[in-house]
């Protein structure tokens, strides 16, 4: 869900990433509010990580990063608005624990990033991954916004 509004009316996931390509990997955003961020993600042949009908589980990082943009992108439009083009980097992975060793290709992943800690321009994430309702990752990530 979306907020609605006019500032909101042509948001898409490519206005909240940088992301392009291959490298896209949130296909749905499910929910997006002040508080957090929840995307739908399908594997696909062409992700990275992909390779003999399966990927690596260490793609969950990504996305729970990818879901942290899309949460912080939503933050950065509504208190910047849409001119500036501000994105962060992934400058840490604080923890990670992988509940999965590999993830079948058209598995449905949901996943959710909310901001845990935030500092001036860094970020901690707290973020999960589930596969089929069971929970397949716990990451925490530190991200700093560029400038």
């Amino acid at each position: 869900m979306i907020p609605a509004g006019p500032d909101f009316a042509n948001l898409t996931i490519e206005t909240l990433l940088p992301h392009r390509g291959r490298m896209l990997l949130i296909d749905e955003i499910l929910e997006l509010d002040d508080r957090q961020a929840m995307t739908l993600s399908v594997v696909k042949e062409d992700w990275p990580l992909f390779k003999d009908g399966f990927c690596n589980p260490l793609i969950l990082i990504e996305l729970v990063a990818q879901t942290s943009g899309i949460h912080n992108g939503l933050t950065r439009l509504k208190e910047r608005g849409a001119g500036e083009d501000i994105g962060g980097w992934l400058v840490g992975v604080k923890r990670a624990v992988l509940h999965t060793g590999a993830i079948a290709l058209g598995k449905h992943i949901t996943t959710t990033a909310k901001n845990a800690f935030v500092f001036e321009d860094l970020r901690e994430i707290a973020g999960s991954a589930s596969i089929d309702g069971v929970v397949a990752a716990e990451v925490v990530l530190q991200v700093m916004e560029a400038k």
